[in-house]
């Protein structure tokens, strides 16, 4: 694994402000979301992308992820990570004092811890990744590119083509979700559909716990995925099971199969 701080010495090219040039144009606009990993392509040939905040002080989100020529499974990915991986993933972390210089790193699936490895790369595919993060208050904001197990290694030049870009697509995608355009969850709200069908009376947080659930993630993943404490997720399984008639997980997987899969709106 090689972490480096971006310095801003490394020399972009025209190619690179010309490739930047369509991604500023999309600033805000749904586009932006695909373009972001159709833009490296030429210069870093990624299968999979994803930006994210994460930090032991902060509260995991992930605002922006992708595939291209691969099946898109980012958000299981991201689940796997809050399975456990990420409370002791230390790759996106820097030693320097100089918190807010943006962080390069560099690593194969091999370097990764082996928990880390097993649940978010080997079982997704994913055998290396390119990341530009910078530490802020409110936590570590990163920018990942993947290169799946199909594809050849990335090399020296390709890395440095990233090094070259990173600040640019450092600050693009923090402009992006300043401007509140995250990725919309469309798997879980047809889940969370199908549940209302089932039983309107399931509040909006009862609901996001079931379709967490639905998802694999432990309690301690929704916990830090909703922001809440793991006695407040546990209370609100418990009043969504009451409600729907079950005492376990795999009865609300079963539930769900049978669901009506019209969606059904709040009024």
């Amino acid at each position: 694994m090689r972490k480096w701080t971006c310095t801003g010495t490394a020399s972009g090219t025209g190619r690179h402000a010309q490739l930047l040039a369509g991604l500023i144009t999309q600033l805000g606009q749904p586009r932006f979301r695909s373009l972001l990993l159709e833009t490296l392509q030429p210069l870093v040939p990624a299968a999979s992308y994803s930006v994210y905040r994460t930090g032991r002080h902060s509260v995991p989100q992930l605002f922006l992820s992708g595939s291209l020529g691969v099946p898109d499974t980012t958000r299981e990915c991201w689940s796997a990570y809050l399975s456990g991986p990420y409370r002791s993933d230390r790759t996106l972390i820097t030693e320097t004092p100089h918190e807010e210089q943006p962080l390069l790193c560099h690593l194969t699936a091999q370097e990764v811890p082996a928990q880390h490895r097993a649940r978010v790369y080997e079982a997704h595919g994913v055998a290396e990744r390119v990341s530009v993060v910078q530490a802020r208050d409110d936590g570590l904001f990163a920018v990942n590119f993947y290169r799946h197990q199909h594809q050849a290694p990335f090399s020296d030049a390709q890395v440095a083509d990233f090094e070259a870009l990173a600040p640019a697509l450092l600050a693009l995608a923090r402009k992006h979700v300043a401007l509140g355009v995250v990725q919309a969850p469309s798997e879980p709200v047809s889940q969370a559909q199908r549940l209302l069908a089932l039983q309107p009376a399931l509040t909006p947080r009862e609901l996001e716990v079931c379709v967490r659930l639905l998802r694999g993630m432990t309690y301690d993943g929704i916990a830090a995925d909703l922001g809440l404490g793991l006695p407040s997720v546990k209370t609100y399984r418990n009043r969504a099971f009451d409600r729907l008639g079950i005492h376990f997980r795999n009865e609300l997987f079963a539930l769900l199969l049978c669901a009506p899969a019209a969606p059904l709106t709040r009024q």
